[in-house]
């Protein structure tokens, strides 16, 4: 990368909100209702969008938000929490 393109992404970068940089990264690693099945068991995945979604709430000024989603993150790390079965998977009453 030369050093006129790292220096027009920094400038870039300049004119972005820490919220926005935040909110960015919560978007990027939120797991879509299509990827779910996929990464419902990957620990990481999961902690990694809480954690991204507790960044925002600290810097939205929302600290117990940010708590509830930094526990969470911290139940996937130490694997005191695990997946909810699927929804369309749940249980279904034989009428």
């Amino acid at each position: 990368m030369s050093q006129q393109t790292s220096l027009s992404h920094d400038e870039l970068l300049q004119d972005v909100s820490t919220v926005e940089l935040a909110q960015a990264l919560a978007a990027r690693l939120t797991i879509t209702p299509n990827d779910w099945h996929r990464l419902k068991a990957n620990r990481n995945a999961q902690a990694s969008q809480l954690l991204a979604a507790a960044l925002v709430f600290l810097l939205k000024d929302q600290p117990q938000e940010a708590l509830e989603r930094l526990e969470q993150a911290t139940g996937w790390l130490d694997r005191s929490i695990s997946a909810p079965p699927c929804p369309s998977h749940g249980n279904h009453s034989i009428k």
